[in-house]
């Protein structure tokens, strides 16, 4: 394994995503309850059904997707097919509610009036639940039922991991973009305070999630045992 050569395992970044999975999905509730509200899919307010959006949307693809991603390093003595169960549940989970916050934003806009698809934001989150549910399909058709023949998934395996996470750094990069967007608006036309506590808020609650996805990202592809590591290293020649 590559990877290995970071002379590191994957424990601490795993131990890492599980309280940054935490703290930003406890940031966007304060956020759009304390700051901005409150949460509702039927209301005069409409502001309110569109604070699902951010909801949803973070603890589906984000947080539930960070752990689904990292199910094999958190439990490696789990059996197979319970490690690859609850991989598949997790990321089913994640499907339905990213699917459900993009439509909560749907149905503001079309309650508003305003067009939908008018920015990068809403491309690449549409791009990114397209890919999702393609991905989700793919690896239930091809590793769990009705199952591919043993090559076949040897050779899928590794599309399949880059695939899933190319998927998750997008859905990362949507989300990021989705709180510049919003503080942005609100700044603007609501006049809000760009040095104020709730863009503050915004902003650590997008820095958290950077390093949420960094160390995935990172535990996804670093062992999980120390003997994993290689100890043999030997430096290159001119290498102090």
């Amino acid at each position: 394994m590559a990877a290995a050569g970071l002379g590191v395992t994957a424990a601490p970044f795993t131990k890492a995503a599980h309280v940054l999975g935490a703290v930003s999905a406890f940031l966007v509730l304060v956020w759009c309850i304390r700051f901005r509200g409150g949460l509702a899919l039927e209301n005069e307010n409409k502001n309110l059904i569109f604070n699902l959006h951010p909801v949803i949307t973070l603890i589906g693809f984000v947080v539930l997707g960070s752990e689904a991603i990292m199910i094999y390093k958190v439990f490696p003595s789990w059996d197979r097919y319970t490690v690859k169960m609850t991989h598949l549940i997790l990321h089913g989970i994640a499907t339905v509610l990213g699917a459900f916050g993009i439509y909560c934003a749907f149905k503001f806009h079309n309650e508003q009036g305003m067009s939908n698809f008018y920015s990068l934001h809403a491309w690449l989150g549409m791009a990114t639940i397209v890919l999702y549910a393609i991905q989700w399909v793919y690896g239930f058709v091809t590793f769990f039922f009705p199952g591919a023949s043993p090559g076949v998934r040897r050779a899928a395996m590794p599309w399949h991991v880059l695939l899933g996470i190319f998927v998750y750094v997008l859905a990362l990069v949507t989300t990021e973009l989705g709180f510049l967007e919003k503080l942005t608006f609100l700044e603007i036309f609501v006049g809000l305070d760009k040095f104020g506590m709730e863009a503050i808020l915004v902003n650590i609650t997008s820095i958290v999630v950077v390093l949420l996805g960094a160390s995935v990202v990172v535990a996804s592809v670093t062992p999980v045992h120390d003997k994993e590591i290689p100890q043999d290293y030997a430096p290159l020649p001119g290498e102090c």
